[in-house]
């Protein structure tokens, strides 16, 4: 059995062989299995770019090529002197869709269909731009209307489990789309991040992590994908790969914000020196610290005495000297002793911590807070829908409720490790959403 011919993405691009949407396909899959192709697609458009008189055939070409490479401004100037066809005008609706021209791209895609390209594959395009347009119904009804083959189609499951996901939140309605989109192409990167960002939502680190790494080896990669995957590396503190994964959004968006700067705080990690085995036993105590203590059998006099001192956790006794242990009242010596050896099960003791001993989060003020404000109170943090780093960094804090959140203030929240200025200005955006603040904002 022989192997198939690689494909020369080279040739394709400037030659005058035919050109469309099969064509497109080969070229994406070749560098998706081959990464170091995608420099041999920059070189192409960079001579092509060269030529001074270019036919409207090799514009077109020129056009959805500067779009690959994700040159989308120079790709919208290309196809808008293209051919004025229904390849060029399907591209020219991607593009300004990359450069965030909603309605432009909604005419264009329009535009598409009555130049005879793809009917259904203009209308399955419209509905994504109708969704980040935040009409979700309008979205929803065009999906709807989408009959025969279409809906056997990767691209189409994505696109409505993208929908119900913004639209319901209907979390098994929307993985078994996803599921399907992956049945019909196992490496739709849609799906792929679609799937990978619900297991992280959920908490399913080792799922979310190969999901990631499979969205991120397609091309053209979900933005989303890359920046995830990159938080993820740096969390595992592979640095490396992380400036890696930032790499490739800067590559297409020199100017990204969150890549820029996470892209600074990778690679000022990565020139630190890092004691794995120092980090592993930090890891340990802290998960010993945050135990709570109603998980032991203790005595009930000694379970009322910590409840009435706030002692909740394990980090809360070792930051707690025995002297104060006594001053409680009916605190007496046999549930001293029975505290010591609860902690020395653990390797603790009393006291050990008594040094960074923590001031309590102030209590909230709702005397000023209309009804629907104290409403959200005791709503999950994951109602805020934060990005993965913000949400990682709610969890180191022991953040569950919004309530909890706006008792901290934001030098609280830039304590935390990759907890920087554009997570911090997210999640001051999502509780203005709530009319709400962080204290002393």
């Amino acid at each position: 059995m022989t192997e198939a011919p690689v494909l020369d993405v080279k040739d394709m691009v400037v030659s005058n062989q035919s050109f469309g949407p099969n064509e497109i396909k080969q070229i994406c899959k070749t560098i998706s299995e081959d990464y170091s192709q995608l420099g041999v697609l920059r070189d192409a458009v960079g001579e092509l770019a060269q030529v001074t008189e270019r036919s409207p055939a090799q514009a077109v070409r020129l056009g959805v090529s500067q779009y690959l490479v994700g040159k989308f401004s120079e790709a919208r100037e290309t196809l808008s002197h293209a051919d004025g066809g229904a390849l060029a005008l399907y591209y020219l609706a991607k593009t300004n869709f990359q450069l965030d021209h909603y309605e432009e791209a909604l005419k264009f895609f329009d535009s598409a269909k009555m130049a005879g390209y793809d009917a259904d594959q203009c209308q399955i395009a419209s509905a994504e731009v109708l969704r980040y347009l935040s009409r979700l119904q309008d979205a929803m009804d065009i999906l709807d209307n989408i009959f025969g083959p279409a809906e056997q189609t990767a691209e189409y499951n994505y696109q409505r489990g993208a929908t119900v996901a913004v639209r319901d939140g209907h979390f098994d309605e929307v993985l078994r789309l996803y599921n399907r989109a992956l049945q019909y192409d196992d490496h739709h990167p849609g799906a792929l991040f679609g799937l990978a960002s619900e297991n992280d939502r959920k908490g399913n680190d080792e799922e979310a992590l190969m999901l990631y790494e499979r969205a991120a080896s397609c091309f053209p990669a979900h933005i989303g994908t890359l920046i995830n995957l990159g938080i993820i590396y740096e969390d595992r503190n592979d640095f490396s790969k992380a400036q890696a994964c930032y790499k490739r959004v800067l590559d297409v968006f020199p100017d990204h914000p969150r890549a820029r700067l996470y892209m600074k705080d990778a690679s000022a990690s990565g020139n630190v020196h890092f004691d794995e085995d120092a980090a592993r036993q930090t890891e340990r105590l802290s998960q010993l610290l945050s135990i709570s203590v109603n998980d032991f059998e203790l005595s009930v006099r000694s379970r009322n005495c910590l409840q009435k001192m706030g002692v909740e956790t394990l980090g809360d006794l070792v930051r707690t000297s025995e002297q104060q242990l006594l001053s409680s009242k009916n605190f007496g010596e046999t549930s001293l002793v029975e505290i010591r050896e609860m902690l020395s099960s653990k390797g603790l003791s009393l006291g050990q911590l008594a040094d960074q001993q923590r001031e309590p989060d102030p209590p909230l003020d709702t005397s000023g807070m209309t009804p629907d404000q104290q409403a959200v109170l005791d709503r999950p943090i994951s109602d805020l829908n934060l990005s993965v780093r913000a949400r990682k960094c709610m969890v180191r804090l022991g953040i569950n409720t919004i309530s909890e959140l706006i008792r901290k203030t934001g030098d609280d929240l830039l304590e935390s490790k990759n907890f920087g200025v554009t997570s911090l200005n997210e999640v001051r955006e999502k509780l203005e959403g709530m009319e709400l603040k962080l204290r002393g904002d």
